[in-house]
């Protein structure tokens, strides 16, 4: 019957809705995604037609409304026709520097106008900005820039972020580096003052004939991705895909979208900044968020689209209640991680009229949204959607143990039904089936790819990601295999934050995992240790995990809990085993071995027991 119903959905003049409501009482769900992906593919079809690019785009809206305010931040208005002249000066100094379009300049600024107008000024000489994570450490630095190729590397104001290039300066192989911020004589030898570059650049502008030479599938920027290995990896993102995000909630030219999230990430960034240049809307840009101004920002700005992630909404309900809080003018909030258990208490006490909750990935072939205001859901996955969508998605049975689809006697996967969990999996049509994910890691590449699916020849993308479907084919998040843990927004890698355990002296062993924290987003970060000669873990070994952490892995990367063990959880194949590890977490109730916290107070790990086990409970804020 549903056959009948899906091939018979353009022609089936006779048929009545309300009969199909009846039969399926799903399907408006499905209509309402329908009809939005039928917006979408009509506005990406035209900007294909058009042959623009986002930043052709900026420049039409900067000649036809070139007082409008583009960025808002700390009170000062940025109109349009302002940014796009300090854009100017930016392409008027990299054209100097003898790069061809398709080269790569690393950038690492923080949320303030300067990231966008440096962000633009190479894109209008078809340059491509790899999008450098301002809080990494030491080496996972220098090598997400190596990483990505760049001929040059730019550095945005703050000295917090020239200290940390200035820690690395060796690695990165003499390339030039530019700092904002301050003049030559304010700095050491080896560097050079971007803002004298700029004094002395010209406004005007830059003919886009420069950048003739891109294609549609020219990688215009890398959003970096933890992978499932590993340090940082460089994902090549095509601006087109990217800022249909917000399309999702229909902005429009009309709308003001609210921004804490960090542009160098693909929400705050490639959804936020670039879901706001296409339509031609104005963005409310703030440094990094903050519980206690977030609705002062919304009423104040009459901001109409908020971006979130999950954690941002916890905070904010631990806030006392506030006039600003439901006297604004918000429309819609667009993000992902809403938990389930407080999504209606958001909704209900900031009065936000429509929540997106939405799934994807930055080297992800598609994305899932929830457009039905259905609490915890992160999209849907109906045998109607599926038959309509260009790139076939399901979930499909997995080996918890190796992270692996299982195989039927003929070799396939196998797909779950309504009540089951499964692992996420999206066709590739036929021209994208050898695509790179990653700029310089193959082997990451082949990782992410599931070959003979369903037939001999075909190739899914492999999201790492177990989704639960309900008998409404709604599709809910459930957890993420493999070699990663989500903390903070964050996605963290194992192998990355074990490697760096290890080259301490005294641990033979890491085995990094993410264990659930009740009444916490996401899970935080744990190692399971065995020491050489099996050592105890002295007062003065802790400290030393402690500020080693500290020193090298990214608040969000620190292991909050360490686990002491004689031997090693190993499987047959001597490869790490984490499934036990997970399931007891750092319970003192069920495991026998020595636990560790990390105390923020003390600076150091300190034993669990039964009191220190009660407030990391009852704690909300962690």
């Amino acid at each position: 019957m549903l056959d009948k119903v899906v091939y018979g959905v353009a022609g089936a003049a006779g048929a009545s809705v309300v009969a199909w409501k009846t039969m399926f009482p799903w399907i408006n769900h499905d209509l309402k995604i329908i009809k939005v992906q039928k917006r979408l593919k009509t506005e990406k079809d035209k900007d294909l037609e058009s042959g623009e690019f986002l930043i052709d785009r900026f420049e039409k809206h900067v000649y036809n409304q070139p007082r409008k305010p583009f960025i808002i931040f700390e009170g000062n208005v940025f109109t349009y026709e302002y940014i796009d002249q300090q854009a100017n000066r930016v392409a008027n100094v990299v054209r100097t520097w003898g790069l061809s379009v398709g080269d790569t300049v690393a950038m690492m600024i923080y949320n303030e106008p300067a990231f966008v107008w440096t962000f633009l000024g190479l894109q209008k000489m078809g340059i491509e900005a790899a999008l450098i994570n301002f809080n990494l450490p030491h080496k996972q630095l220098s090598h997400s820039v190596n990483a990505s190729g760049a001929k040059a590397f730019i550095v945005g104001p703050g000295a917090e972020l020239f200290d940390a290039v200035h820690a690395e300066e060796e690695e990165f192989g003499g390339m030039p580096i530019y700092i904002q911020g301050c003049s030559a004589n304010q700095m050491p030898t080896g560097y050079i003052s971007f803002d004298d570059l700029m004094a002395a650049s010209s406004p005007a502008g830059v003919d886009g004939s420069v950048r003739a030479a891109l294609t549609p599938m020219s990688p215009v920027c890398y959003i970096y991705t933890s992978g499932t290995t590993g340090l940082p990896k460089p994902a090549p993102v095509s601006l087109r895909e990217m800022s249909i995000g917000l399309a999702i909630a229909n902005c429009t030219s009309n709308d003001i979208v609210y921004t804490v999230l960090p542009l160098y990430h693909s929400s705050g960034g490639g959804i936020g900044l670039f879901g706001t240049i296409k339509v031609g809307a104005t963005m409310v840009l703030r440094r990094k968020f903050s519980a206690s101004h977030f609705w002062e920002d919304c009423s104040c700005y009459r901001v109409t689209i908020i971006q979130y992630i999950g954690e941002l909404f916890r905070y904010l309900l631990s806030r006392p209640e506030s006039l600003d809080e439901k006297s604004h003018q918000i429309r819609a909030a667009f993000g992902n991680g809403l938990r389930r258990d407080i999504w209606k208490q958001v909704q209900t006490r900031f009065k936000i009229p429509q929540i997106i909750e939405f799934f994807g990935a930055t080297e992800g072939n598609t994305m899932l949204f929830n457009l039905s205001n259905k609490p915890g859901a992160i999209g849907r996955l109906s045998p109607l959607l599926q038959r309509l969508s260009p790139n076939y998605q399901t979930l499909v049975k997995y080996d918890i143990a190796t992270a692996e689809p299982i195989r039927d006697s003929n070799g396939h996967c196998i797909e779950v039904k309504p009540g089951e969990k499964g692992l996420f999996i999206s066709a590739f049509a036929p021209e994208m089936k050898e695509v790179n994910f990653y700029k310089a890691s193959q082997e990451a590449n082949e990782k992410k790819r599931v070959r003979n699916v369903f037939k001999k020849g075909d190739s899914y993308f492999n999201f790492g990601d177990i989704f639960y479907l309900d008998g409404d084919y709604f599709v809910y998040f459930v957890d993420r295999i493999g070699d990663t843990f989500r903390w903070k927004g964050e996605n963290v890698s194992t192998t990355e934050v074990a490697n760096i355990l290890t080259s301490l002296d005294f641990i033979h062993d890491a085995n990094v995992y993410g264990v659930t924290i009740p009444g916490q987003d996401g899970r935080a970060g744990m190692a399971a240790l065995t020491l050489y000669d099996d050592k105890p873990l002295t007062h003065e070994l802790l400290r030393k995990i402690w500020k080693h952490c500290e020193e090298n892995l990214a608040t969000y990367a620190r292991p909050m809990f360490l686990r002491l063990q004689k031997e090693a959880t190993l499987t047959a194949t001597f490869k790490q085993r984490k499934v036990e590890l997970v399931k007891e977490g750092f319970d003192i109730n069920l495991v026998d071995d020595p636990l560790y916290f990390a105390d923020q107070v003390t600076k150091s790990y300190i034993p669990i027991k039964q009191d220190t086990y009660s407030r990391i409970l009852t704690t909300s804020k962690l």
